[in-house]
């Protein structure tokens, strides 16, 4: 099958840890990528990308991992915070570094720190407390961009609102971040601010939709059901592990389906959406493609992938043998999954979540799998992290079937780690470094901006 240009899948080429897309160019879809890779606890789980409305930009990004290597880097001659920064000129723009040191790609930090002067805060002085202290002080002088290479640090001051931003200085041109996602930045006051956000979605979308293929498959295959039966006895000293065994190899059967031939309706249609189109939708998998999104692809990306627009969401669930959302935040925070929307379904769809917790109503959720309404879900991000429903958990881990005839592991729970590979990393760290490079070094357009529209609006444009 031939993918339009525009498709992230199109030609890879093998560099350092992975291979890499090197001619996607649409890169910022109406519905975007959800986030899902690791968080620390100090900072909020951003579990989906809320969505883009910054106009497509019409050029080739840059590899995501040239010369790539795993080995940690030593720390670079890059500055950290000093009582002189304010007063003095610099003769490079600074960048203030929030998070750990680079560790992947030495070559581009090599050019990253030959063209900025770097200064990287030790992490006492990214709690928030000391961080508005620094910024009101200037402690950091006039920094022209903001870097956060990696998602599990950097986040220590909580969320970037008004009383963050409103105190930074008036040379900022860019935050680049790691991560897809980006509820812990309020990116229309940056806009406002003239301050482009860009995130790294891109880096994590191969990685994501590999995880929703697996998801997607043990919805069909009931995996958790199998490989409870084959080991939960042994750990639970049960004295029937045989018979379990038996069971599970006898009845799965019956439950079980080859995904060939069945419509997959996908929530969201951006590039993890589209990933998973081409890799479901292909003759290995041969799945029947369809999907919701606010706006519709270009008709050259619906002929290639061979997917079908619904209007409605409502139409792409009746028509849905397994739905997968993969779709931004809700503006509002509200779920859009919820007992009217699995009202749509037909009995024993199933459903899977990589996007955000909290578009599912979980409780929801667990009923329509109780009436059967949904036979078997797959869910790597949930309403309450780290926590997770405990409803689904039982439904998860049981062994024996309950006492409307519903086999046991109906659900396959994850911990938030679809994105979370290594080549996903070594993404993050190029894409954030790209995006400044080409904003102030070299003037131009960023890679992968989420709120130019703001920047636009407040300008009037």
């Amino acid at each position: 099958m031939n993918l339009p240009s525009s498709f992230p899948l199109v030609k890879h080429q093998k560099l350092g840890c992975g291979a890499v897309n090197e001619r996607s160019r649409h890169l910022v879809s109406t519905m975007a990528e959800p986030t899902n890779t690791p968080m620390p606890a100090s900072t909020p789980v951003p579990a989906s990308t809320p969505r883009s409305s910054s106009p497509l930009q019409q050029y080739s990004i840059p590899s995501l991992t040239p010369n790539a290597t795993t080995a940690t880097i030593p720390l670079w001659p890059s500055t950290t915070s000093s009582p002189d920064t304010a007063t003095r000129k610099p003769q490079r723009p600074i960048v203030l570094h929030i998070g750990d040191p680079i560790k992947y790609n030495p070559d581009t930090y090599a050019e990253f720190n030959a063209a900025f002067e770097v200064i990287r805060p030790p992490t006492p002085e990214r709690e928030r407390n000391e961080l508005i202290r620094a910024l009101k002080e200037k402690r950091w002088g006039h920094f022209s961009a903001i870097f956060r290479p990696f998602w599990g640090t950097g986040g220590e001051m909580g969320r970037w609102d008004a009383e963050l931003i409103d105190l930074l200085p008036s040379s900022v041109k860019v935050f680049a971040s790691a991560g897809a996602g980006f509820d812990w930045a309020d990116t229309k006051l940056l806009g406002e601010r003239g301050i482009i956000y860009c995130n790294s979605g891109l880096a994590a979308a191969e990685a994501v939709a590999d995880f929703s293929v697996a998801m997607i498959i043990s919805t069909f295959r009931h995996l958790p059901w199998c490989m409870n039966a084959a080991t939960f006895p042994y750990l639970t000293s049960s004295s029937d592990a045989r018979s379990t065994f038996r069971e599970c190899h006898a009845r799965a059967t019956a439950a079980s389906h080859n995904p060939r031939g069945h419509t997959l309706g996908l929530i969201g249609f951006g590039n993890i959406g589209q990933q998973i189109a081409a890799k479901m939708g292909n003759p290995a998998f041969g799945m029947k493609i369809a999907y919701y999104d606010v706006v519709r692809k270009p008709a050259a990306v619906d002929s290639e992938l061979r997917a079908t627009f619904y209007e409605k969401l409502e139409g792409l669930m009746k028509v849905s043998d397994c739905v997968v959302l993969c779709t931004p935040a809700s503006a509002d925070g509200r779920p859009i999954i919820t007992a009217e929307t699995f009202g749509y379904l037909r009995p024993g769809t199933r459903f899977v979540n990589i996007a955000r917790g909290s578009l599912v109503d979980e409780e929801a959720l667990a009923d329509a799998l109780d009436s059967g309404v949904v036979g078997a879900a797959a869910l790597d991000v949930h309403m309450d992290e780290p926590s997770v429903n405990e409803r689904l958990v039982r439904m998860a881990t049981g062994l024996g079937f309950d006492d409307r005839g519903q086999h046991p592991g109906r659900v396959m729970l994850t911990c938030h780690n679809a994105g979370g590979t290594v080549e996903t990393h070594v993404g993050f760290e190029e894409l954030s470094m790209r995006n400044i490079l080409r904003v102030v070094r070299d003037g131009g357009e960023a890679v992968t901006p989420v709120n130019l529209h703001w920047l636009r609006e407040k300008k009037g444009v």
